[in-house]
């Protein structure tokens, strides 16, 4: 047995079947082992949407999603994806092809220091140097990909560990049951606070974590936007941040999204934070000071435990009813011009999820991303997240779909985005996963020509236009459906076609952009 066969066969004991992968000289023998297999590659076009499906595909099975590029360039391509799943909180192991162990220092072929390139953006990042240490530091890997506040790993493939001789599999014991972490102080306060908030870390959404915090009878709310009080998925939620007595933040960060807990903006709140990741436990400290008493634990056990030890007593059904209407408000809905704009888009692609298969919707972009966001509504979701990135929302639904491809997974984005990935559809169509991509098409990078405008004036809005690039033929060329739209009465039935098709879909959709709804 090879280093390689090792590696696959130990994931795909850890429950592993699906790598995102993008072929290249030093990882060819891991493609070798997995013929056979219960593991699956899909091949892309570019290594960061390997990362980003592998995200994705996390983000929907809950189990930790898988890439696997080749070394030098191939690995500087795949960084952006461990950006967004750090900040997503998703578990993702990032595995690279690496120069030989036997010729360190020989100026070998992509030789470089690869765990410098990715230790300041993972978890963990090591170089495996023994072949017969490669099931023991997958297994770590993956552990801890998934413990803690999950996030990336990254694991380095020297080319003759791969090929070297090893010998069988040890295998691993089920480990015990984890026993629950202690909710008392969390329980205690709750139960004194009048109008208590519970924030929730990207982890603990609905679409990841099957926990009913509903049950508590306490506003519990997920925030996974960079423009936090801004996100106008969340309505006016920003109004019952002065009015909280007490914040209990499982897994969410206290930064620029909290606007650091400031105490002006939180004048009557003391705060308990639990995090997995030390880091994030410190700078909840830095930033509150003698207001917050903070729990280093993992959020999700600790979720658990605090909805095992809740009483009836903690229910706040006043303040709850506040908070959720708070969340729901909506801000006006611009008067219709003779265009399509991007709220009316919006309310069709609602249409579309509303009658789809066991939906999973996708949102990514800028101005369009936060009308999505506002107005879109499905069982399960994958945003672009706190990190700031966009772009990967077409590899997001690609990921998606080979999770459940049961499931009909329909993604909104600006014209900006589609852009970064745009090649991916040749990937669906080659490994049959097929979704709807629909694109809100401005002309313009708009999120920052609407910056432009803010602060510099409109005469002075340049340098962010697109073209009117017809994205649907270019998917049509690729193998997939493609439709443009111009009319708002050919929407519907374009969108609808477009599900129907059963391939990998876009719809392009020419729209008035419009700023980001407010909260108000």
């Amino acid at each position: 047995m090879r280093g390689a066969d090792a590696l696959v066969r130990t994931l795909e004991a850890e429950g592993t079947d699906t790598v995102f992968t993008l072929s290249g000289n030093q990882i060819m023998p891991v493609f070798d082992a997995c013929l056979g297999t219960r593991v699956s590659l899909v091949h892309t076009r570019h290594e960061a949407a390997a990362g980003f499906m592998a995200e994705g595909h996390a983000q929907i099975t809950g189990r930790v999603g898988v890439a696997l590029v080749t070394a030098g360039a191939g690995l500087g391509n795949a960084i952006s994806p461990l950006l967004t799943a750090r900040a997503s909180q998703t578990p993702l192991l990032l595995m690279s092809g690496d120069s030989p162990v036997a010729k360190d220092g020989q100026g070998a072929f992509q030789e470089m220091d690869q765990i410098a390139l990715t230790a300041p953006v993972t978890k963990l990042s090591r170089r495996i140097t023994d072949p017969a240490m490669i099931e023991a530091e997958l297994r770590a890997a993956i552990d801890t990909a998934m413990s803690g506040q999950p996030g990336p790993v990254h694991l380095s493939l020297p080319a003759d560990v791969l090929e070297a001789e090893v010998g069988p599999l040890a295998g691993r014991a089920a480990p015990p049951e984890p026993a629950l972490p202690d909710a008392g102080v969390i329980l205690s306060a709750l139960q004194s606070a009048q109008k208590p908030l519970i924030l929730l870390g990207p982890e603990l959404n609905a679409t990841r974590a099957a926990l009913d915090f509903a049950s508590l009878g306490i506003p519990a709310i997920a925030m996974e936007s960079p423009r936090g009080v801004n996100d106008p998925g969340l309505g006016r939620f920003g109004h019952a941040w002065a009015q909280a007595d007490l914040v209990v933040a499982l897994g969410k960060p206290v930064d620029f999204t909290l606007r650091f807990g400031a105490a002006e903006v939180w004048p009557a709140a003391r705060w308990i934070t639990v995090h997995g990741d030390p880091d994030e436990a410190a700078r909840a400290e830095r930033n509150l000071g003698r207001r917050v008493t903070a729990l280093h634990a993992a959020p999700r056990p600790m979720a658990r435990a605090l909805l095992a030890g809740a009483m009836s007593d903690l229910a706040r059904p006043t303040w709850l009813a506040e908070v959720t209407g708070l969340c729901a408000a909506r801000s006006e809905t611009p008067v219709a011009g003779p265009k399509i704009d991007s709220a009316r888009l919006c309310t069709a692609v609602q249409a579309l999820v509303h009658g789809a298969r066991d939906p999973i919707f996708v949102s990514d972009g800028g101005e369009i991303g936060q009308w999505a966001q506002a107005l879109i509504h499905a069982p399960r979701r994958i945003v672009n997240g706190v990190s700031g990135a966009i772009g990967g929302g077409l590899c997001y639904a690609i990921g998606a779909k080979a999770a459940a491809p049961g499931s009909d997974v329909i993604a909104v984005m600006g014209d900006g985005t589609a852009g970064f990935h745009l090649p991916e559809f040749e990937t669906a169509v080659r490994e049959d996963l097929p979704f709807v991509a629909v694109i809100g098409n401005d002309h313009a990078w708009n999120a920052e020509h609407e910056l432009q405008r803010r602060k510099f004036g409109a005469d002075r809005m340049h340098g962010c236009t697109l073209s009117g690039a017809r994205y649907d033929q270019a998917v049509a060329a690729l193998g997939g459906f493609g439709a443009h739209v111009t009319r708002q009465d050919e929407l519907a039935d374009a969108l609808s076609e477009a599900l129907r098709s059963g391939r990998p879909a876009c719809v392009n959709v020419e729209i008035e952009g419009l700023p980001a709804p407010t909260p108000g």
